[in-house]
């Protein structure tokens, strides 16, 4: 029996497959790359590869055997072909794909007018805001995302999409950055994968929000809340309770808005929801 327990604890253990987001090279949408022999004959416990993607380090993990990038496509991106590149032991590649063509829709909106034509001071805020936020996002930290099949941070119906290009009080606007998903106000909202809790913050635009660094550039946002219940810098696991559903900031029911980013780009977060309910 001692014999059979020594072989048992000698013998190789396997990480369980890491699920890959639904692919979708638009704009707003992801494309995945897998890296070229070369980089992927590099040693199972050497560093992930850099991928460069617009000044941006982007998300490498380790699929079985190969390194697979995953580059996240800004909303702004033009059609055709984009380029990133990977840095290894032979120096740097370029590797191209093509920026396919996808209609969003149009949602128009109204708020009270402060929250369109802002004041000298709300707009210095929300400068000052969006510096902070730019931060945020470009935060890198070595360490692979338990997942990116995630389930959504709370249940609910999904009252406007991403991308949708948004007019609020017959004024158009920039375009919608995250998933909408209206439930009840004080509903739970928790975290879809582990995190590090790297900002909690009352944004002018965006209320009471949280925002977790999954990893490898991999950053995930919770705004309009009417409660937090992490920290900052706490370390949570996939389903921990992070705050309750509001309407804080600028917002004209309670629900949660939901944004996900790669490579300091937002995309849309429904390429990488389980199931939503």
């Amino acid at each position: 029996m001692l014999r059979l327990i020594a072989c048992l604890c000698l013998m190789p253990t396997f990480a369980v497959a890491l699920s890959l987001p639904a692919e979708e090279p638009v704009p707003g949408g992801i494309k995945i790359i897998r890296l070229p022999a070369d980089v992927n004959a590099a040693p199972r416990a050497a560093a992930a590869p850099e991928v460069d993607a617009d000044g941006h380090r982007a998300l490498v993990v380790r699929v079985g055997v190969e390194w697979i990038a995953i580059i996240g496509i800004p909303l702004s991106a033009p059609l055709g072909t984009r380029a990133v590149s990977v840095k290894s032991g032979s120096g740097s590649q370029r590797l191209e794909f093509v920026v396919n063509p996808k209609q969003y829709p149009t949602q128009s909106l109204t708020v009270p007018p402060a929250q369109v034509n802002l004041s000298k001071r709300d707009l210095a805020r929300f400068e000052r805001e969006r510096a902070h936020i730019d931060l945020v996002l470009s935060r890198w930290t070595d360490h692979e995302p338990e997942d990116l099949l995630l389930e959504a941070p709370v249940p609910g119906t999904r009252s406007s999409s991403y991308g949708s290009r948004r007019v609020f009080n017959g004024e158009a606007r920039n375009p919608h950055t995250g998933m909408d998903i209206a439930a009840p106000a004080g509903a739970a909202v928790l975290a879809p994968a582990a995190g590090v809790v790297v900002d909690i913050g009352d944004y002018f635009f965006d209320g009471a929000t949280i925002f977790l660094d999954h990893g490898r550039g991999f950053v995930s946002m919770y705004c309009h809340l009417s409660a937090v219940d992490v920290k900052l810098g706490q370390r949570i696991s996939a389903g921990t309770r992070i705050g309750a559903v509001g309407m804080t900031g600028r917002a004209t029911g309670p629900h949660l808005h939901w944004g996900l980013s790669l490579n300091h780009t937002w995309v849309d977060p429904a390429l990488f929801v389980r199931a939503l309910k």
